[in-house]
């Protein structure tokens, strides 16, 4: 038995028996107040699960108490269900059982436990009537119970199942229709979760989405464990699923909010760095050399001083363009948008650089063939080709000219456009973070000002799109923007 003060406190505390499951079966071990409970002696019953099940356990109870220990001893799911056991008197006493994950306390053992509270009942309750309120129970959480049968090759579903998935009472599932219960794109994700339950008796718990009989997505929470036979074989699965879609659409909306604000934040950074850093740098240079022209005499050196103050100056003005481009950007963002040509946007970029592609002898190659036209603000879709065209070129691979592919599909309800080069490449191990970072440089360009990327985030961020990039140094570079 276990020698733990902690451990036998909480039982006694509890009043409860219990079991230790230890890698050897026969290794098992009953407590003695399990026996106590039973009215049986130790030596008149056997600590074995097989025994349990054939001769103690009530009928209606074995196949989910089977189930359930199997997956807690294979899998460490914990569980908690109530069972009636046989007496010694020959009558069937009602227990909660529970795993430790039950108990008020941390049992630290190696040991998987499980545990046995007897439950009072009142002289008129009935333990055939053990499932309390099941079908009104069912209705309040709506939640679903479904079972598949291997050998038999059928689904089962209860009535609450058909109403949520809005069948008919008399509906018949069939394992042939199986996938089309479930949204397109999560197809895949429940085929895995059932082969994975099916073959390994992997349980599963998770949130997956599904199509009602009139069409209608929602999201689903769906729990389920594999069904065991007599030789512990696995013969189907069982499980539950409740319509979570309420809270689940909030909880992506929630979500959605929390990334617009994260992006708020990281813009207001960088704005703040500019502000901090950048136009302080200016002022603080522009300060100091107005106080030594003051102090210096010498006409010479106050012309050469000036000629510094110029050069500040224009660097002063472009930051503060840069800083009315962002915020022209999120002022700009509620204009009217309207239907524009992918084909015709390119062909005003191409042909305002038209001497750059050129002579850099680059070749665009381009299929709009899966969605010509978009709405959208024409400025904002210009200089988002613009941008990433340019810095095709100008980061072009010094051994091959520059090729550019340049895509437009639809995928579900989402539009993507896919432009890719052959250029140099980022290293994504290092510049991962910083990519669409302001004043952010990845190669040697004299004419590198790190301004573009940073501006095209936006550009498309404020009309809630996203862009996303992969890159392999002396391969190339793909920019993924989903509008």
């Amino acid at each position: 038995m276990l020698q733990n003060e902690l451990f036998n406190n909480v039982i006694r505390d509890f009043n409860a028996g219990h079991w230790e499951l230890h890698v050897d079966p026969s290794r098992e071990i009953w407590s003695e107040k399990f026996y106590t409970f039973l009215g049986f002696d130790e030596k008149e019953i056997k600590p074995d699960i097989d025994y349990f099940l054939e001769h103690l356990i009530h009928k209606e109870d074995v196949e989910v108490f089977r189930d359930n220990f199997l997956n807690y001893r294979r899998n460490q799911v914990n569980f908690k269900q109530h069972i009636k056991i046989l007496t010694k008197e020959g009558n069937y006493k009602l227990f909660r059982c529970a795993t430790n994950d039950e108990l008020p306390v941390n049992i630290k053992s190696e040991i998987y436990l499980i545990f046995f509270f007897e439950i009072k009942l009142e002289p008129e309750q009935d333990i055939s009537k053990d499932n309390f309120y099941y079908k009104e129970t069912a209705q309040m959480t709506a939640t679903g119970s479904w079972y598949v049968d291997f050998h038999k090759r059928k689904s089962y579903w209860d009535f609450e199942t058909r109403r949520i998935l809005e069948y008919e009472d008399d509906y018949m599932p069939s394992l042939k229709d199986s996938a089309n219960y479930y949204s397109e794109d999560c197809r895949q994700q429940a085929a895995d979760l059932f082969f994975n339950c099916a073959m390994a008796g992997t349980p599963f718990n998770t949130e997956i989405k599904m199509v009602t009989a009139n069409k209608r997505i929602f999201w689903v929470r769906a729990i389920g464990k594999p069904v065991y036979n007599e030789n512990k074989e696995i013969i189907g699965i069982r499980g539950v699923f409740q319509d979570i879609d309420d809270i689940k659409t909030k909880e992506l909306k929630l979500q959605k909010s929390i990334d617009i604000i994260a992006s708020q934040n990281s813009r207001l950074f960088n704005f703040a760095h500019i502000v901090s850093h950048n136009l302080r740098s200016h002022t603080s240079n522009l300060s100091l050399l107005v106080q030594l022209i003051e102090d210096i005499d010498d006409p010479t050196e106050k012309i050469a001083l000036i000629k510094e103050i110029t050069q500040i100056s224009s660097s002063l003005n472009t930051t503060i363009e840069h800083l009315n481009e962002i915020v022209a950007i999120h002022t700009n963002k509620d204009q009217e948008r309207r239907s524009v040509k992918f084909q015709d946007a390119l062909s005003l970029v191409t042909s305002g650089i038209g001497q750059m592609i050129a002579v850099s002898k680059t070749s665009i190659d381009v299929d709009f063939s899966q969605l010509k036209e978009i709405d959208y603000i024409p400025a904002y879709l210009e200089s988002i080709l613009l941008n990433l065209i340019t810095n095709a070129i100008k980061y072009k691979h010094k051994e091959r000219d520059p090729v550019i592919e340049i895509k437009t599909y639809e995928k579900g309800k989402s539009k993507y456009l896919k432009i890719t080069d052959n250029g140099r490449g980022i290293d994504m191990k290092l510049f991962k973070d910083k990519v669409f970072g302001m004043y952010k440089t990845f190669h040697y360009n004299e004419d590198a000002v790190g301004i573009g990327l940073f501006l095209t985030k936006n550009q498309v961020e404020s009309l809630n799109g996203n862009i996303a990039i992969e890159s392999e140094v002396d391969k190339g570079t793909t920019f993924l923007i989903e509008f």
